[in-house]
């Protein structure tokens, strides 16, 4: 790497930071002797092997997709497959695979062969059953019921059926059920052990609901079967990791930071983002947890990886991020999370204590071009303590920068330290970027969630307001020149900012955004609706009740979309499960109708969000086009020129008036 002036950083292109990494997700066998990770074939994310003493070099592709790149996938307990996830065309109706390492030009074989509206919503090697997988799918359309499959040989057997629809059944190391989870009737999380002869249920503790919108996470039977390790409040504002013991109920701390709250982002992509809890393989056993804060904080459980984890730290000045390890706990293979130098690997053998770099995901770029995130702190205008980070331009003076304020999902997600591709690509071209987790945001105490009961297009966006304003007051941001963004809940945010503050931002952009509450709840798969009392029907409404249908409209974009006057950039996914693309459709129209700038970006091989590089790189190059035409440019390098995508149809202008054909390029 090489050190450059800070005042003036390289211009880095889109291609850059959104093309697939050259090396991702690691993952040692459980015997130790090889290394599985992603990388570039055949166009896509594959999955490539090599000895655990090898470079890439000497690796293979051992998975050929062409259509859409892996994301998850994992070793068979035995070492001798390699499994993943795959949906096609962003659909998320995902399948499990199976492929041979030792055989690496065969095609991959389906386990799971379902009919369409049926998908894989986990898999994991199931303890006490060797060379076989635990699959929770639903081969009935409304049931999420426990598989078991014999990797080898593609034989599925039902292992546990859900009784009803909230339920989740919980197993203990040899695969029996253990303990239970309910979504009650009244948003209440109910805790029952089951007993192995009778699988009758007891009721062991009651959690309130709403400060859990996405379900109580973890939920991990202890090695022993007698505990069940769960995160919860307790009688705290923040969330603490807790043990449920099976026989009386009670309930003990595990881990627990002052002030800060377990960080439960990881159970939300298994395998892809860091975990808020980790286990050792095979057994279980809790080794250490992860919680929130300006930088994300590592919790030591067990004396015996208090030693694995000091030498693990001493590699990067970042945060420990995935983890895997062989059956032996001597082995280690580990990623950590930075904000500048991403998901750098390692390899580390504790038998020896020789450590060595596997690889950087993306050395083409160099650390010093980069921006830092730093973490803020403001006030709600009603007193809430709000967090954040802020990501400016390297080598920026003070000033008054435009800026753009970047909204997450969810909206029960939060930001967090670590690489953002779209702050750093925002803040090369001269922007500031802030990254705000309004209330609602998980991560930041009991209090803070439930402030957000009630308050879509209401408290919630006046934090977002509030940060900017902060912004503004700090000296860093242009009053004139503030833009909006952001996907799915962040893309509601951008809609209600345009439609209720349109005075306030100067260009916004909209990915795969809510524009009807009320239609996106409705319309959501029949198997998640058992599931909403305690987020969607909680926190917005419940459409079915005239009353709260009426003000999930009153809250959403789509019933004002006369008040837009901010040139808009809106992207959406064909494919899309959760969120209509006739939102987006509606949205667009009505502006054009109005003669409001609006550009339309519609990928035909995507779904609640872009995956493919060349998507994702033709939307940034958009991005970049829009925003420097509206806020205008204070960087340092000058617009990009916008380039085709042969799988994306951009739709722009005149394109789709009466009588003009619409164009693709």
């Amino acid at each position: 790497m090489t050190t450059r002036d800070p005042i003036r950083p390289r211009r880095v292109e889109a291609e850059e930071l959104f093309g697939d990494p050259r090396f991702a997700q690691p993952a040692i066998s459980p015997d130790g002797t090889r290394i599985a990770y992603l990388a570039p074939a055949h166009g896509r994310r594959n999955i490539w092997v090599r000895g655990v003493e090898a470079d890439h070099d000497a690796a293979e592709p051992v998975t050929h997709e062409t259509r859409r790149g892996i994301t998850r996938y994992f070793w068979s307990d035995d070492s001798a497959w390699l499994l993943y996830l795959q949906d096609t065309d962003g659909n998320e109706e995902s399948h499990l695979y199976r492929v041979d390492p030792a055989d690496p030009d065969a095609p991959a074989e389906d386990l799971t062969p379902l009919p369409p509206g049926s998908r894989v919503f986990s898999a994991e090697p199931l303890s006490g059953y060797p060379g076989s997988v635990l699959v929770v799918m639903n081969r009935r359309p409304t049931s999420l019921d426990l598989f078991r499959i014999d990797v080898a040989t593609g034989g599925t057997t039902p292992h546990c059926e859900q009784s009803e629809p909230t339920e989740n059944i919980l197993l203990d190391h040899d695969g029996a059920p253990a303990f239970t989870s309910r979504l009650t009737a009244d948003g209440a999380i109910e805790f029952s052990s089951v007993d192995g002869d009778s699988c009758e249920r007891r009721p062991l503790r009651r959690l309130g609901g709403a400060e859990y919108p996405l379900d109580v996470q973890p939920q991990l039977v202890t090695p022993d079967g007698r505990g069940l390790v769960i995160g919860a409040y307790l009688d705290s504002d923040d969330l603490r990791l807790v043990r449920i013991d099976r026989a009386t109920g009670a309930m003990t701390v595990v881990a627990e930071r002052e002030g800060s709250s377990l960080d439960v982002m990881g159970a939300l992509v298994p395998g892809v983002l860091p975990p808020t809890v980790f286990t050792r393989r095979g057994t279980g056993e809790l080794l250490a947890a992860r919680f929130v804060g300006p930088r994300p904080r590592i919790e030591v459980l067990d004396e015996r990886f208090a030693e694995v984890y000091a030498a693990l730290a001493a590699l990067s000045d970042g945060v420990l991020g995935t983890l895997s390890s062989d059956d032996s706990g001597q082995r280690w293979v580990a990623t950590f999370v930075h904000d500048r130098d991403p998901g750098v690997a390692w390899y580390y053998d504790h038998a020896t204590g020789r450590s060595r770099r596997l690889f950087r995901p993306y050395p083409h770029l160099d650390p010093a071009d980069l921006a830092p995130m730093e973490p803020v702190r403001l006030t709600a205008r009603d007193g809430l303590p709000l967090h954040g980070f802020l990501t400016l331009p390297v080598g920026a003076s003070p000033g008054r920068l435009p800026l753009v304020l970047l909204v997450h999902g969810g909206p029960w997600m939060n930001d967090s330290w670590g690489y953002s591709a779209q702050a750093q690509f925002l803040a090369n071209r001269g922007y500031g970027v802030l990254q705000l987790n309004f209330r609602g945001s998980t991560g930041y105490g009991r209090a803070h969630t439930i402030a957000a009961l009630g308050e879509f297009a209401g408290a919630m966006q006046n934090d977002l307001l509030d940060a900017v304003a902060w912004a503004v007051d700090q000296g860093w941001a242009d009053p004139e020149r503030i833009g909006i963004m952001g996907g799915s809940y962040g893309g509601y945010a951008t809609l209600v900012g345009v439609t209720a503050t349109p005075e306030r931002f100067a260009a916004a952009v909209d990915i795969v955004g809510i524009a009807d509450l009320a239609s996106f709840v409705r319309n959501l798969p029949s198997f998640s609706r058992p599931y909403m009392m305690n987020n969607w029907y909680a926190y917005a409404g419940d459409p079915a009740d005239a009353a709260q249908e009426a003000d999930m409209l009153a809250r959403s974009p789509i019933t004002r979309l006369d008040a837009i006057t901010t040139p808009l950039l809106v992207a959406h996914g064909a494919n899309d499960a959760r969120v209509m693309r006739a939102e987006s459709d509606g949205i667009v129209e009505s502006l054009r109708a109005r003669g409001v700038p609006v550009e339309y970006l519609l990928a035909e091989d995507e779904g609640h969000g872009f995956a493919n590089p060349e998507n994702e790189i033709r939307l940034q190059h958009a991005i970049e086009e829009h925003f420097a035409r509206h806020l205008g440019s204070a960087e340092p390098h000058g617009p990009a020129e916008v380039r085709p995508s042969p799988t994306l149809a951009a739709e722009t202008g005149d394109r789709d008036r009466p009588g003009t054909r619409r164009e693709r390029v």
